[in-house]
């Protein structure tokens, strides 16, 4: 019983760290654009209040953010199924790994219309390392390996910075207003 408790708050503090890196990467992602703040018009453009100005937004760049809410939706709740299954050492583990895997893949396939080809590939490699990464974190977070947990933290980190990094060269451009669209 005692090990057990000793545990209790690095997995709850481990699964609080991973949903709050996976929302910041989602915020970032979305620009910090507010879901209600867009009115649509059947398939004409739609109205973009988000950024205080007056603007249009494209019925391409609306989709991509339709998409994108919903995958990242998909992602927070794949993350928190994985983190659940592993604690717990549930049987389903394989299967919402791989969900949550091919989750990754949607997502960069989603900006591919918006950004290219090479943004939508680079985008999902990034976040399957991601995801891939947090493995080691997990395991050593469970068996209270203070030191590798560091190590681990340290590589989930890097890759995470890169994702913003990346994330935020894609939306200085899209708020370029030079940029066609």
């Amino acid at each position: 019983m005692n090990r057990t408790t000793t545990y209790r708050p690095v997995r709850l503090g481990l699964a609080l760290l991973i949903a709050t890196f996976s929302a910041l990467v989602a915020l970032a992602l979305s620009g910090g654009h507010n879901a209600q703040a867009h009115e649509t018009h059947g398939t004409q453009a739609t109205t973009h209040a988000t950024l205080g100005v007056a603007g249009v937004m494209s019925q391409k760049e609306f989709v991509l953010r339709s998409d994108m809410r919903k995958l990242w939706e998909d992602h927070i709740t794949w993350t928190r199924m994985v983190i659940v299954d592993f604690a717990a050492g549930l049987p389903d583990l394989k299967a919402a790994e791989q969900r949550l895997l091919r989750n990754q893949v949607d997502i960069g396939n989603a900006i591919k219309p918006y950004y290219g080809a090479a943004a939508g590939n680079a985008l999902t490699k990034l976040l399957r390392t991601h995801i891939l990464e947090a493995v080691p974190v997990l395991t050593y977070a469970k068996a209270g390996e203070k030191a590798k947990l560091t190590q681990a933290l340290d590589a989930w980190y890097v890759n995470a910075n890169q994702i913003l990094k990346d994330a935020s060269v894609y939306f200085a451009q899209e708020l370029d207003p030079t940029r066609r669209r």
